[in-house]
């Protein structure tokens, strides 16, 4: 079987190389944006034609939210017409699609985690044109798989996770947002879950949008605290309100999401956030050991 992923140098594509040893009946093609340009039909056609993908994960995206607001020609770019691109490509070479979302097309207004029957209503323009994308997906094919999912940190790329442990080097006091409330997503969860789904039996009979995160909740001070915890460093760590730290893009101030589904559907196993994080830290350099 030939997966073809997209954004190979982002996060989860990182993410995805890394484990991709685990998977020996696949055949994974991975493609940074020089190799493939989601935001050239064209470029996507000759890479699909080359490799006949059965599969494509979309992984490549504008996920710079601040930068976002500035810059929303860009964004919109590669978040829709990249999306679109990628749809109608996949739909040409019989393709299934899976395409990677985000819970900022959420406002954050709920109590209660979001399921994949929520209404969305994105703030910024990261979310806005991620649920643009979502729909040029839907209005494309009927062979898609839409993952939303929320703050996810790897030893890849640029992330939360690693930010603090550099600021920590860096500073003798941090301090960090507790108003605003989601779920920490280890890339390496995410990733595998993707596969399962890839590789189920069930695989043509559950088309649709689905939530994937670790499992639990925390605040942005939460889940710092707990980074500098498990690696071990002696930082003063300050909780402040969303009001103390303006950015540009407005975060939602809830965004856990509801897995039920994807539990129901595919029997994958959710690890809790704090587990996974303590896992990822353990074993960051030998991270294609763990299947969560």
């Amino acid at each position: 079987m030939v997966v073809l992923v997209t954004g190979a140098n982002g996060q989860l594509g990182q993410a995805i190389q890394s484990i991709a040893g685990k998977y020996p009946s696949i055949d994974f093609v991975f493609c940074s944006s020089s190799e493939l340009n989601i935001t050239d039909k064209k470029n996507c056609e000759t890479v699909f034609e080359k490799h006949k993908p059965q599969f494509c994960i979309n992984a490549a995206a504008y996920t710079a939210v601040d930068k976002a607001e500035s810059e929303p020609e860009k964004a919109y770019s590669i978040n829709c017409i990249g999306a679109k691109n990628i749809a109608e490509t996949c739909k040409e070479f019989n393709t299934k699609l899976i395409h990677i979302s985000t819970d900022f097309v959420f406002d954050g207004s709920k109590k209660t985690p979001y399921n994949e029957t929520d209404s969305p209503n994105p703030k910024g323009v990261y979310g806005q044109t991620k649920l643009q994308g979502e729909k040029a997906i839907q209005e494309t094919l009927e062979a898609f798989y839409i993952i939303r999912t929320s703050w996810v940190y790897s030893q890849f790329g640029n992330n939360f996770m690693k930010t603090m442990l550099r600021l920590a080097s860096e500073r003798d006091s941090i301090s960090v947002v507790n108003d605003q409330i989601g779920t920490p997503t280890n890339a390496i969860d995410l990733a595998h879950s993707i596969i399962k789904i890839i590789e189920s039996k069930l695989v043509e009979k559950h088309y649709g949008i689905y939530n994937f995160s670790n499992e639990g909740q925390c605040s942005w001070f939460d889940f710092a605290k707990k980074i500098f915890e498990i690696n071990q460093v002696n930082i003063r760590l300050l909780p402040i309100p969303t009001t103390q730290f303006p950015t540009p893009a407005e975060r939602p101030k809830y965004s856990v999401l509801d897995k039920t589904k994807i539990k129901n559907c595919f029997g994958i196993l959710i690890e809790n956030w704090e587990t996974a994080l303590a896992y990822h830290s353990k074993n960051n350099n030998n991270l294609n050991s763990y299947k969560g």
